[in-house]
């Protein structure tokens, strides 16, 4: 065919072939001669005619290497396809077509395929169901494994431990992502070992790869997206190739050799169940909690929604035009009230550029939350300091500070009442209470933020009067519903038969102590509580819920 190419149009680029590739490149060329002629071989004696060419190829091998070992590739007639060898000491199947059916993959164990979640009739899940039963060894390489992955495949793993079969699985504790009791199933399996990387902060491990090893030499090996979870496995849109030794034999060897290495890396720790569950147990808790302070979001631009803009916007104008320095915002929770307030910080620094903040806050988890916010759209890591729980600030400049710390330590570091310049009171419809009230009377700073979803407080009292009578800029939940900023709810009302007209109140709220006694004294209620759950959840155990209690007894009730 080259010989046929116009070189006045095309160039062609040709070296020698290498001396230790040649075996390989040659080999390729002759298998598609030899695909091709086999299918010009048609006919209803076809298929015999396609053996005796086989036939010759083989013995014209045999013939120029002198070598007797070819007899045995010589195909008999009518030619059939070797798919399995038992002992018969080991026989105690009832039907071998239908076992084979069970264990044989329908991919086959010598053909390469892909899987994208959306394979019609092809399904990942019942794939590895059959390569666990058809295996001999097994290596597994996961970020994480779940417990609904395990569920899914626990019988077929099970029933290759009880024929001998080995697994080894390398995972980690990286995102917390795992289960703890998956892997304790998997650790407490006869002939498995399982090795876990307990590095939480630095993803060492995403691969997702499975290997099965048969004594056969028909190996075969899954690389690609799916973790260890029922998802993954099942319906998710992951995708998944698989290999096989017959086609890529090289890859299936690196593969190998790759987990052999990792499998020698001191980072991933033997795991034993009895021994290590503690330890397991922390990590994965480690690793799943926020790490609020973490420097991801300095490496991205961020920038304000359109909502947020306008609400921005708001801000300068109340401040310009009306000289209103102390604003109220409302905002639906989920709106991103603490994204509006960083990014008013940001814009007062252009003008302020050594601008000294105070963030207040009742909880050391939004502080948290608004700390790394604040670093994030100010793109600098080592901005701001906590002062709650322990934590104690040294430069004073940018404060995270929770209203207990500050009304317990303010006199302290005697920080005058001009100190701040931009005061920001997070949740601020509680400001009515007693111990925010001293932050507010004594602080006088340039600029006061209060940032609520809730303005309308259920005693009475009004927040207004410390943001000039006036919410600045507000955007109420049914305004996020209808713009699309927040996921729409759905509620149900079911008929309540507590009778709270006797119940004592007292200081604008029920005694709690009556409340516990009503709502306790009756299981009827509880009873029909979890009848409606049954009745509008698909599976009430399957939900994450909230219950709303009077007291930690009536919880615990």
């Amino acid at each position: 065919c080259l010989a046929r190419l116009d070189k006045t149009r095309f160039i062609c680029h040709q070296t020698e072939i290498d001396k230790e590739e040649a075996a390989l490149f040659l080999s390729r060329h002759i298998a598609e001669a030899v695909k091709y002629a086999m299918s010009l071989i048609r006919g209803e004696d076809g298929l015999q005619r396609q053996i005796e060419l086989a036939n010759k190829i083989i013995l014209l091998l045999k013939k120029e290497l002198h070598s007797e070992q070819f007899e045995d590739d010589l195909v008999e007639k009518p030619g059939q396809i070797l798919k399995a060898v038992f002992s018969r000491l080991d026989n105690h199947y009832t039907d071998l077509d239908d076992y084979l059916k069970e264990i044989t993959p329908y991919t086959r164990l010598s053909h390469s395929e892909l899987f994208t979640g959306g394979n019609l009739g092809l399904s990942l899940e019942s794939e590895l169901k059959k390569e666990i039963l058809s295996s001999d060894r097994i290596d597994l390489l996961v970020s994480f494994i779940k417990w609904k992955g395990i569920v899914i495949l626990k019988r077929e793993f099970e029933e290759f431990i009880k024929r001998g079969g080995q697994l080894r699985v390398i995972t980690t504790t990286y995102m917390g992502a795992g289960d703890a009791k998956a892997i304790d199933f998997l650790a407490n399996l006869q002939n498995t070992q399982v090795k876990v990387s307990y590095n939480t902060h630095q993803e060492r491990l995403h691969a997702k790869a499975y290997l099965f090893f048969r004594k056969s030499g028909f190996h075969t090996g899954y690389i690609g997206s799916s973790n260890f979870s029922r998802t993954a496995l099942t319906d998710g849109l992951e995708w998944n190739v698989k290999i096989t030794t017959k086609e890529v034999g090289h890859l299936i060897d690196k593969f190998q050799k790759t987990f052999e290495s990792y499998w020698q890396n001191p980072e991933f720790e033997a795991y034993l169940s009895e021994k290590h569950q503690e330890k397991l147990r922390d990590a994965l808790k480690e690793a799943k909690a926020p790490s609020y302070l973490s420097d991801a979001a300095a490496f991205f631009d961020l920038q304000p929604k359109h909502h947020q803009t306008m609400i921005l916007e708001t801000l300068h104008v109340e401040r310009q035009l009306h000289q209103r320095y102390r604003n109220l915002i409302v905002a639906a929770t989920g709106t991103g009230k603490t994204v509006i307030s960083a990014f008013d910080f940001k814009n007062i620094r252009k003008t302020l550029p050594q601008a000294k903040l105070l963030y207040v806050a009742h909880r050391k988890e939004i502080l948290m939350q608004a700390l790394a916010m604040f670093r994030g759209i100010l793109r600098n890591n080592n901005f701001g300091e906590l002062w709650v729980d322990g934590f104690i600030p040294t430069q004073n400049e940018a404060l995270f500070a929770s209203v207990q710390t500050l009304n317990s330590q303010l006199a302290q570091i005697a920080l005058s009442a001009s100190y701040f310049d931009y005061i920001i009171i997070d949740e601020v419809h509680h400001i009515a209470a007693k111990s925010y009230r001293p932050v507010l009377d004594y602080f006088q700073p340039k600029i006061l933020l209060g940032l609520t979803a809730t303005p309308e407080r259920m005693d009475g009292e009004n927040i207004l009067d410390d943001f000039c009578g006036r919410i600045a800029a507000e955007i109420r939940l049914p305004e996020a519903l209808n713009s699309k900023l927040l996921c729409p709810f759905h509620y149900f009302g079911i008929t309540d038969s507590v009778d709270l007209s006797q119940a004592a109140w007292r200081n604008g709220r029920y005694i709690p102590g009556e409340l516990f006694n009503i709502y306790t004294a009756n299981d009827l209620r509880v009873r029909d509580i979890i009848l409606n759950l049954e009745k509008y959840l698909k599976d009430p155990h399957d939900v994450r819920a909230l219950g709303f209690c009077v007291n930690i007894e009536h919880a615990r009730y």
